[in-house]
């Protein structure tokens, strides 16, 4: 199967890439809850291996548009913290991508057992507490635990990108202001996905076909991004978290069975 017919989708395949494109938009600009149901979305129509690479320009448009509309501070303490160990897990998962393998099969499956995990750490980590040190300096665990958070996040975001949810346990932990929360999460992927970029095109998960793909979808990345800013201040309740993570373990075991 070479790659033009790969990216040539049916009716419902077209309206499943749309779908996750909205969804990617709205993740990033308000419905962060949204994020990791794309994942899923894109591996059920496209081979997982080239879902990862059509799906990161898609976020890298989604984290601009966020970045730029929330015009939020980081915390650039914690993001020098977290992008050492965080870019040496994505390393680690560029070198499990080259390995014989991890093939479409292994990858699909993989991401539907990631995107599960991810959802029950989502599911306990208001009982999470992690030993981080008084929040001005880092006590031996809590820098342990920013090593460890971090290659797990790089590793996931390489293979499958959907770090989200690991990221936020941590942040939580870290007591962030809801701005600083934000703003640090938006520029920590941006920076992030971008150092995936080439990683990716090196693997050929990103190439012409996959960008031509991209662009046939980035209206509909602005138009989730325009329907999350509007939704965020009336959709932020309980049952719409419920109803996220319900069709989000849908998708996941669609790609199990």
């Amino acid at each position: 199967m070479n790659d033009v017919s790969v990216y040539s989708l049916s009716p419902e395949g077209w309206l499943l890439a749309i779908v996750c494109a909205l969804v990617v938009g709205m993740s990033k600009c308000g419905m962060t809850g949204l994020g990791t149901l794309a994942v899923p979305l894109l591996a059920s129509v496209l081979p997982a291996r080239m879902s990862t690479g059509a799906l990161l320009p898609m976020l890298i448009m989604g984290d601009a548009m966020g970045v730029t509309h929330f015009n939020r501070h980081a915390n650039w303490k914690i993001l020098i913290r977290l992008m050492p160990p965080a870019l040496a897990g994505i390393f680690l998962g560029y070198w499990l991508l080259t390995q014989p393998w991890l093939n479409d099969i292994v990858i699909r499956k993989s991401i539907g057992v990631i995107v599960i995990a991810l959802l029950v750490l989502s599911r306990c980590r208001d009982r999470i507490r992690l030993d981080i040190g008084d929040g001005k300096r880092m006590n031996a665990v809590g820098l342990t635990i920013a090593i460890l958070f971090g290659i797990t996040a790089g590793v996931t975001t390489m293979i499958a990108n959907a770090a989200g949810p690991i990221l936020l346990i941590y942040l939580l932990a870290m007591n962030l202001p809801k701005d600083e929360f934000i703003g640090t999460s938006a520029w920590y992927f941006l920076v992030l996905n971008w150092c995936k970029v080439p990683l990716m095109m090196h693997l050929g998960m990103i190439n012409r076909d996959s960008m031509m793909f991209n662009l046939q979808l980035f209206p509909a990345v602005l138009v989730g991004a325009l329907l999350g800013i509007a939704l965020a201040q009336k959709m932020s309740n309980k049952s719409y978290t419920i109803w996220v993570q319900v069709l989000t373990l849908v998708a996941a075991l669609k790609l199990l069975f």
